[in-house]
């Protein structure tokens, strides 16, 4: 394996720093100019998009768990720092050595005749324990048995993993915003497992039978349960800030359809024409009944003097005066945009009343 000093590294950094520095700027400028001018706003992330977070992070959680040495099976040459051709007699009275009361238990005593031979032991270290223990039709001479026999086994966590994704990205749980990335989900949980099985499949099991040290051996297996894990976890994280950043309009912005912005706008109208239609049966209310009907004429009349004596006020009167002098506020412009407006106004409420006889 390649290895790349510090030395190296920090004199990579200072020839591509200078370079790639002022891109880096540029891209993140042009993307804030691009937020503040998109037509679609920042928003805040919707609550109905909380569970499918909330799936993500228990699944990325689980994912990382299961990368524990607690939770993986034990590895004998590791646990007795025995290498590859080491007798199998030796190795299990090692093995017997750190067992309670020196004991091999079930498991060892099933394993003790099937990882007698080097390629045995191989595949021990490329299936682990359990498919060598319990796989009935298993032969070393037909090492590709073993994987058959370790499939569903590999599945199985990219299965869960799968239904996971369907349910966080599920219309139901997250909406239009998190089925949009249905597909990518999916096909990121299909890839994780083919690529696991591709490598298992079409690796290279015999790579630990040309080793001589113990500690630089290959254990397969238990390095494939902390990719698997890495990379289940590191596919929820990026699902859950794409959802993220295309939920508060932040990226990955689709703009409405035509359709949609009709709907919008439909039921902006409907709003508007139920409180106009409120506010005209709370005006009808009041022009039927004799107290408040004069309670309103009262309540108008004591404006309109309140307003009389506010602009008969010395200061009001000098303000509008130097306005009108100094060419700031105009006659003949507020006269002609109050007869359009005026005259935008007429057309509807002829419409409305018509509609009201017919």
């Amino acid at each position: 394996m390649v290895q790349i000093s510090f030395a190296t590294l920090k004199t990579i950094l200072f020839t591509l720093g200078p370079l790639a520095l002022p891109r880096l700027v540029g891209y993140y400028r042009a993307y804030k100019a691009k937020a503040q001018s998109r037509p679609v706003p920042i928003r805040p992330l919707p609550s109905h998009i909380y569970p499918a977070f909330n799936i993500l992070f228990v699944a990325c959680l689980f994912a990382l768990i299961s990368t524990l040495p607690t939770f993986a099976p034990e590895n004998i040459f590791l646990s007795t720092s025995s290498r590859l051709q080491t007798p199998n007699d030796v190795l299990f009275n090692r093995l017997a050595h750190i067992r309670p009361e020196a004991r091999l238990t079930e498991l060892d005593e099933t394993l003790k005749p099937r990882i007698a031979s080097l390629d045995a032991r191989c595949l021990y270290l490329y299936y682990g324990p359990s498919i060598l223990a319990h796989c009935p039709f298993c032969v070393s001479d037909e090492p590709l048995s073993y994987f058959w026999y370790a499939l569903p086994m590999i599945l199985l966590p990219h299965i869960l993993h799968l239904f996971a994704l369907g349910a966080a990205t599920s219309s139901g749980i997250a909406g239009r915003e998190g089925n949009r990335w249905r597909t990518s989900a999916v096909m990121i949980g299909i890839g994780l497992a083919i690529s696991e099985c591709y490598l298992t499949g079409f690796g290279d099991w015999k790579a630990n039978a040309r080793v001589t040290r113990a500690e630089d051996l290959n254990h397969f297996h238990w390095n494939m349960r902390i990719w698997r894990g890495i990379g289940i976890g590191i596919a929820d994280a990026a699902l859950a800030g794409f959802l993220w950043a295309s939920s508060t309009n932040r990226m990955f912005v689709v703009p409405p359809t035509a359709a949609e912005r009709m709907e919008a706008s439909l039921k902006i109208l409907e709003n508007a024409r139920g409180r106009l239609g409120a506010l005209g049966m709370v005006r009808n209310v009041v022009v039927r009944d004799d107290i408040l009907r004069r309670q309103g004429d009262t309540y108008w009349r004591q404006e309109g003097q309140v307003l009389s004596e506010a602009m008969d006020e010395r200061e009001v009167v000098e303000g509008v005066r130097n306005a009108l002098g100094s060419g700031r506020i105009s006659i003949t412009k507020l006269e002609e945009d109050a007869r359009r407006f005026a005259d935008g106004i007429m057309p509807a409420v002829n419409v409305a009343a018509q509609h009201s006889q017919s």
